[in-house]
């Protein structure tokens, strides 16, 4: 048997965005800890504008940013799908969980640890003037 492959239209590649963009608005929708984490990365960009920190600090608070929502993205998908296949307790799915929440945890404390060493010696040098 053989597959037909769809020829590429800018239309399909335009409504795959749509659903990504409907993914995002669905996180901050039902996902309260992504309401969270927004509103610590507006936080942290507010400080980063008001401290002017440099290109570089820009660029890492960007990717441990980025990585914590893709974090809490996987974590909530999964955990999503898991309620569907098994409604009910299951040992086994209770470690999957266990183990995407430890993602996000880890992502979390990772951007922490960059926020700390991007913003404090800023906020010490502000201090001191």
């Amino acid at each position: 048997m053989s597959q037909t492959r769809e020829p590429f239209t800018l239309k399909k590649r335009l409504k795959s965005f749509r659903y990504a963009f409907a993914g995002i608005r669905n996180l901050l929708i039902y996902e309260h800890n992504s309401r969270i984490l927004l509103l610590v990365a507006i936080l942290a960009a507010i400080l980063g504008i008001v401290l002017h920190i440099s290109l570089w600090q820009w660029a890492v608070l960007a990717i441990v940013i980025f990585v914590v929502f893709i974090a809490e993205i996987f974590n909530s998908a999964i955990e999503n799908l898991a309620d569907v296949v098994s409604p009910g307790y299951n040992d086994a799915i209770k470690r999957v969980k266990d183990y995407c929440a430890a993602a996000v945890l880890l992502a979390s404390i990772m951007a922490a640890i960059a926020g700390i060493l991007i913003f404090l010696p800023e906020i010490i040098r502000l201090l001191e003037r």
